[in-house]
């Protein structure tokens, strides 16, 4: 894959999101609302496939992508977070903090954020560690982009990323029987420097044509297409530019079962079940669907394989 790929080689340029509308009213310009349906509809054919940014995978439904969900902050019930976000809307000032070892840092809003980094469609498959995958329409923006808008000095080895940490809005923060108590809030997640800048990973700020939802992780998400999807983390408020590997989240938790790399790889089986086969997910059926053979890197070695050249991945999973 070329790195200096343009957008409109993915998709056609006709259906990419008007920038400065999105920006203002924080909606879709109403050429793309029209072009929803058909650009993203259940087959996915007329994408090439050989970019790595895209499938010819049939697409999960916008339901289920939609109505299910892993985000704790609201509740360990992947139903609930749909009807639970409905009043989570952030807006164009929402603010994340970008700080550590960069030239320029401070405190950027989405609006700031979406002035420099260039609209792209992404189809990536998606697997969950717990055995389900989704192939799912991505907008947002390479990642890369904005790491070099913030100007990384050579101490910067890793990155980390935290979720908004606000038990008014997240009530699953709090535990109970909402949430977890024992996680330690906020959500943190964290990559190597080499693993940010692959042309693969991406911020997601919209799905399926629309904007991103709040129980899918508005107004701004990390997609890492060949990693598991608790490292996708969501509602970024902060990102931190280090020396050292920060700890995330599920990894601080459950050492044993969550490593900090997470590379989806079927030789390695989580302790309580096999990451051998997976449920794609793709309709409201939900469990109504064949079990299909998991790839390693999620079927995106040909993109990934190289930064972990001469690793074990086994004991770094």
């Amino acid at each position: 894959m070329s790195n200096s790929m343009k957008e409109n080689q993915v998709t056609s340029e006709s259906i990419f999101w008007n920038r400065r509308q999105f920006i203002n009213n924080f909606s879709l310009s109403s050429a793309a609302l029209a072009l929803g349906a058909s650009a993203f509809s259940n087959n996915a054919s007329a994408y090439s496939a050989n970019t790595g940014f895209t499938t010819a995978e049939p697409l999960s439904s916008e339901y289920v992508v939609t109505h299910h969900n892993n985000f704790y902050e609201f509740s360990t019930s992947k139903s609930k977070p749909a009807k639970m976000a409905k009043d989570f809307n952030p807006g164009n000032d929402w603010k994340v903090k970008i700080s550590g070892e960069i030239e320029k840092p401070g405190d950027y809003t989405l609006e700031d954020i979406l002035g420099f980094t260039q609209d792209q469609e992404r189809i990536y498959r998606l697997r969950c560690v717990e055995a389900w995958s989704m192939v799912i329409p991505w907008q947002g923006f390479q990642l890369s982009e904005l790491i070099k808008k913030v100007q990384p000095n050579s101490k910067a080895k890793y990155i980390e990323f935290i979720t908004l940490e606000s038990r008014s809005t997240f009530p699953g923060q709090s535990g109970g029987s909402l949430g977890f108590s024992s996680l330690p809030w906020p959500y943190k997640e964290g990559l190597r420097m080499d693993e940010a800048m692959n042309p693969l990973t991406f911020i997601a700020t919209g799905v399926y044509g629309k904007r991103l939802p709040g129980q899918n992780g508005a107004p701004l998400r990390l997609i890492i297409p060949w990693k598991y999807g608790f490292k996708s983390i969501k509602s970024i408020v902060s990102i931190r530019f280090l020396d050292s590997q920060p700890i995330n989240t599920w990894n601080r938790s459950g050492p044993k079962e969550y490593g900090f790399y997470a590379n989806v790889n079927p030789k390695v089986d989580h302790p309580r079940w096999s990451q051998a086969r997976e449920r794609r997910i793709t309709d409201e059926s939900f469990f109504g669907v064949k079990k299909i053979d998991t790839q390693m890197f999620n079927g995106y070695g040909d993109q990934v394989a190289q930064m972990y050249k001469g690793m074990d991945l086994v004991r770094n999973f």
